[in-house]
């Protein structure tokens, strides 16, 4: 993996078989308006978030309580002029244990400094890993996106543009 690519990392004192399972619940964290399969090997899911974004994914890799990887085979963006930026990246879920805790590093691979999108894809990331993930891994509620409720600034000034 590149050291460009866009990475974070959470740690938590559930296990890595509770990470796994909160990961797996993508409207639980991301978006309430997932269409599709989340959990396993082979399942495709559609993401949106009104006119902004879209993306199709697909699970390519799904090794139980130790790591997800999702395949982003379609991506739109209404605010870059590459709109296809995500397509054929890999959003990578690594969860491993440290000490009595559950390590999870995120790493979307190909998001890197030279996109357009990445400040404004970084933001989000960082939320939805760090705050609404964590969240939903620790209390079993996360902070997803809601029909029409965006959950960080920049996502509210890209609807309203």
């Amino acid at each position: 993996m590149s050291t460009h690519d866009f990475t974070t990392t959470i740690i938590v004192n559930q296990t890595p078989d509770e990470v796994f399972k909160a990961i797996q619940n993508v409207r639980g964290w991301w978006s309430e308006e997932i269409e599709g399969k989340t959990a396993n090997k082979g399942d495709e899911f559609k993401y949106h978030y009104e006119d902004v974004h879209r993306c199709k994914i697909k699970l390519i890799e799904v090794i139980p309580n130790q790591k997800i990887v999702w395949l982003i085979e379609e991506n739109y963006f209404s605010f870059t002029n590459d709109d296809t930026e995500w397509t054929n990246t890999t959003a990578v879920f690594d969860i491993s244990k440290e000490n009595n805790k559950t390590k999870l590093t995120f790493t979307h691979v190909g998001l890197v400094p030279e996109y357009e999108c990445f400040e404004v894809c970084k933001a989000g990331w960082t939320n939805y890993i760090e705050n609404s993930l964590k969240k939903l891994i620790e209390t079993g509620e996360g902070l997803p996106n809601a029909t029409g409720k965006p959950q960080i600034e920049t996502e509210r000034k890209l609807s309203e543009k």
